[in-house]
This record gives C-alpha cells, sequence and structure tokens, in this order.
C-alpha cells in the first residue's frame, strides 16, 4: 500500500501502513440513541470497525454524548453547511469528523471547528463529491471530472493547512467507477494525506457490490487507499461482508477459509449449487486460522481433483455418489446423500487438528 500519514481515530490507527479499516453509516435516526446503538452493535459484530453518523440538527448532536460513551466502535460526526453542529458533536466527544469546510462558510467557522478539533486531536475527513462539486469548478472543467475533484479537495485542504491542522482524511468519491479511479489516483500523487476509498450512491445490493468491488479493488490493488466504504442502498450490514470479501480477496485481510467451486457443465449429475452453498455456511462460521482452509465443491470426479489439487480437503461429484480428497489425493467414494457430512466431517476434522498444532506450538 502507499505510506501515507497516519491518524487515530478513537483506537482505530488509519494510514501510515495500518490494515486497511472497513466503515459503515447508520441509517437510523441519529436522535433515536437505542435504534442507533442497535444497528452499531449489529455492524461491530459484523466486522464493521468505524461508523458514521449524520448529525441534521442539535438534538441529535446531544445525542452523541450517549452513543460515544456506549458504543464499541469509534465514531465520525457527518456534518453539513451548520459549524455549531461540528462543535457541539466535538464537545459531546466525538472521534471523528466528516465535512466539507467549502461548505461551513465563513473563514472563522472554519477556524473554530479547526481549533476545537486540535485540542481534541480528532481528525476530519473532507468529503468531496463528483454530485455536488462547486459552481465554479463544474463551469471551468464542464461538468463533473477528476481534476475539478482534486481541485475542490485541494482547495479544502489548503483551508484546514493554512489553520495549522493536518488531521486530514478525504475522499473523492463518484458514482461512475471510472471518474472515481481517475479522481483518487490523481489525489494520490499529489498528497499523502489517508484515504477513505468507495463508490458514492453505488445502487442496490446487485450492482452496488459489482460497482464496489471494481472501484474499491482496483483502488487498493494499485496501493491506493486507507479506509473503505461499500455504500449499498438499504441496510448497513450488507455492506460489512461485501467489504471484507473484498479485503480478503486482495490479501489484505486473513479468512478462515476459502470456497473454491466449479461453476458445473453439462457432466454434473449433483446439485451442487446446494452443496456449495451449504458448505459456505459452514465455512463462514469457522474460527480464525493461522493457516486458511481451503475447501473445494467441484461437480465431476474426472476433473474435480486435478483442478482443485491446491484445496486441503474437497468432494468431487458423481452419478449417485462422488469422492472425498485432500490435496487432490483421493481418499473415499461416499454415496451422494453423505457427500455434505462426509465433507463437514472433513473440515471439523482439519480445524480440531490445526488448533491442536497450533497450541502445542506456542507451548514450545
Amino acid at each position: 500500500m502507499q505510506k501515507t500519514k497516519q491518524l487515530k481515530i478513537g483506537r482505530v490507527l488509519i494510514g501510515g501502513g495500518a490494515p486497511v479499516v472497513i466503515q459503515s453509516m447508520t441509517n437510523t435516526d441519529t436522535r433515536n440513541v437505542t435504534q442507533t446503538l442497535a444497528q452499531i452493535d449489529a455492524l461491530a459484530a459484523a466486522g464493521c470497525e468505524v461508523v458514521r453518523l449524520a448529525v441534521i440538527d442539535e438534538q441529535a448532536a446531544e445525542a452523541l454524548q450517549q452513543l460515544v460513551r456506549q458504543s464499541p466502535l469509534p465514531l465520525i460526526a457527518d456534518i453539513h453547511f451548520e459549524y455549531k453542529l461540528a462543535l457541539r458533536a466535538l464537545e459531546q466527544g466525538i472521534q471523528g469528523l466528516r465535512l466539507n469546510p467549502g461548505n461551513i462558510g465563513a473563514r472563522w467557522k472554519v477556524r473554530e471547528i479547526v481549533r476545537a478539533a486540535r485540542e481534541r486531536q480528532v481528525p476530519i475527513r473532507i468529503g468531496v463529491n463528483a454530485g455536488s462539486l462547486e459552481k465554479d469548478l463544474l463551469v471551468k472543467y464542464r461538468g463533473p471530472s477528476a481534476e475539478g475533484m482534486v481541485e475542490s479537495a485541494l482547495r479544502h485542504v489548503r483551508l484546514l493547512e493554512e489553520e495549522g491542522y493536518d488531521q486530514i482524511k478525504l475522499s473523492l468519491k463518484a458514482s461512475e467507477v471510472p471518474l472515481m479511479l481517475q479522481a483518487y489516483r490523481q489525489i494520490s500523487r499529489c498528497l499523502d494525506y489517508p484515504l477513505h476509498v468507495g463508490v458514492t450512491e453505488a445502487g442496490t445490493v446487485r450492482s452496488g457490490i459489482i460497482k464496489s468491488a471494481v472501484g474499491i479493488g482496483t483502488l487498493l490493488a494499485e496501493g491506493i487507499g486507507d479506509t473503505i466504504r461499500v455504500s449499498l442502498t438499504g441496510d448497513p450490514l450488507r455492506e460489512i461482508p461485501v467489504a471484507l470479501q473484498i479485503l480478503r480477496v486482495l490479501g489484505l485481510r486473513q479468512q478462515a477459509a476459502e470456497l473454491i467451486s466449479c461453476p458445473t457443465c453439462g457432466r454434473t449429475q449433483v446439485d451442487l449449487t446446494a452443496l456449495a452453498e451449504k458448505v459456505e455456511d459452514k465455512l463462514a462460521s469457522l474460527p480464525a486460522l493461522d493457516k486458511p482452509l481451503k475447501v473445494a465443491v467441484m461437480g465431476c470426479a474426472v476433473n474435480g481433483p486435478g483442478e482443485a489439487r491446491e484445496a486441503d480437503v474437497g468432494i468431487a461429484g458423481g452419478k449417485g455418489m462422488g469422492l472425498i480428497f485432500r490435496k487432490g489425493q483421493i481418499c473415499a467414494s461416499v454415496p451422494e446423500e453423505e457427500l455434505l457430512s462426509a465433507l463437514l466431517e472433513e473440515i471439523d476434522e482439519f480445524v480440531r487438528v490445526h488448533r491442536k498444532n497450533d497450541m502445542l506450538a506456542k507451548q514450545e
């Protein structure tokens, strides 16, 4: 990953070589402390590491004190236009701010926020969106453009830097993936502040997962990005598994297990889809392992063990039966109705032996 400055949001390190952090945002009414805390708890359980909250009025700002005190995760206040809400959020103990200095208004208002943030060592994320660029930049670049987004970000950064403040994080989001990629690539060559990466307004689960995987995944593969959010319409809990999987696929987050399954073809004579989905459910519940377990679910005995020879354990279907194999070596042939249970037993045995060996190694 590209080396950026390091910030701290609560106890979570951002940038400077720290692991990529998963963020999300609640969609509850922040003023409803009970509902908001319940959603934060659920996000934390799913693997989220930092949560952003919309602070739309004084009542929402007042609720932050309870939320910060009871939240298992660091919280960021999302604020637009009203500088007093930013000051109030800081007074209530918020661990991060997301705002655009340019829409806060007079320079003295920005100065007040910076002074309060500096006293509390609270980072500020400058969030630039292609859909809400300043009018002069839209005219200059004839519409939303990567160059306009970068100029907007630099403009806001200068506002904070001129106040002697450098606890800055940046995002340059767009709903169009190519535009988002261009903007992040350009800003990464200009500044070394941490970058929060995402495709804004990506869409529903069906379309948003693809756009987010391509956009976020491409940048992370290029070493760009310190925090990520997969923005999906609806329940934010759906965002976390996608974010985790993007990081795991790129080798940026350890995974307990990896499923290898073939797409099926005319040779497949077992219900491979049902088998693969049940195995995937099993793998999702496994504890963290030092060495990720590779499990293969293959459709035919002709190619299965060979194509998936790197799998620790696997099955290959046949007509009314299937093969159990380890590292490409066939070790048993079982009836189709026993394939799933036999594979699950192999998985449990692998985990048991792995954890036993790990305990012995730690004792030495």
